[in-house]
């Protein structure tokens, strides 16, 4: 149930941010690694997704992620996906504040996205930097290597260990910041340091909503919850905005 609070907001709002996690993408079946069977329980991180774990074992990453890359190329965007572009429509400034890497959002329509841990879809030379599209990596045989300089090539994510890209990150906090109404999506809030950025979005004073199937950790700090999946409420959440807002005019 959508509350008269929350239906006069999204007629008000000017900026919208929305944080996406693990659980929007997995009801387009990309596997999550938190949940009970998900990837991470099958092998420790730090074999798949560190840096250490590459140098020590190239092929062994190479052959996960190809494997991954496959599997994300042939999920398709949900409804929840594609509501989130359409709102990017409906208000004078949205933004998407995603943690998922299987670049859905773009392939839905939205274009502002800021990515905290990288795009499964991008590549790059660890040597020159050169990038490298998934099609060309995966028609290399063995560790792809850099066709200008012979470095090894590399995943453009964020593996264990590293930095969050800082101008994602900054991009990210400014639009939480400056939020009017806040949508926290599929996320456990449990990765640092996205996990802070409902928080700061509801001090600074938007209202922040979390949309998940299961309370979280933040569930009791949000201002409305709204339980079920986000291909179900996105949408829903859309037409109640596009309604509400078309009356206020």
């Amino acid at each position: 149930m959508i509350s008269e609070r929350l239906r006069n907001a999204l007629a008000r709002a000017r900026s919208v941010a929305a944080l996406t996690g693990a659980g929007i993408s997995a009801e387009s079946g990309v596997p999550t690694f938190r949940s009970k069977g998900g990837i991470w329980t099958k092998m420790r991180p730090e074999e798949l997704a560190s840096m250490d774990g590459f140098l020590r074992n190239p092929e062994l990453v190479w052959e996960w992620y190809g494997q991954r890359k496959r599997i994300m190329a042939e999920v398709q965007p949900n409804p929840g996906h594609r509501a989130l572009a359409h709102m990017e429509h409906l208000f004078p400034h949205f933004a998407i504040i995603t943690q998922n890497i299987d670049n859905l959002h773009q392939r839905s329509g939205s274009t502002v996205v800021h990515e905290l841990h990288g795009n499964i879809e991008r590549n790059y030379c660890m040597e020159c930097g050169i990038r490298y599209g998934n099609a060309e990596v995966l028609s290399m045989t063995g560790i792809p290597r850099c066709t200008a300089c012979g470095g090894p090539i590399r995943p453009d994510v964020v593996w264990f260990g590293e930095m969050l890209p800082m101008e994602e990150w900054n991009a990210a906090v400014r639009a939480a910041e400056s939020a009017d109404i806040f949508l926290s999506i599929g996320t456990s809030a449990a990765v640092q340091p996205a996990a802070s950025l409902p928080g700061l979005a509801k001090e600074a004073g938007a209202l922040l909503v979390e949309i998940n199937p299961e309370p979280t950790s933040i569930t009791s700090h949000a201002d409305e919850f709204l339980q079920g999946p986000a291909g179900t409420i996105l949408p829903e959440l859309y037409a109640l905005a596009v309604a509400a807002r078309k009356e206020s005019q």
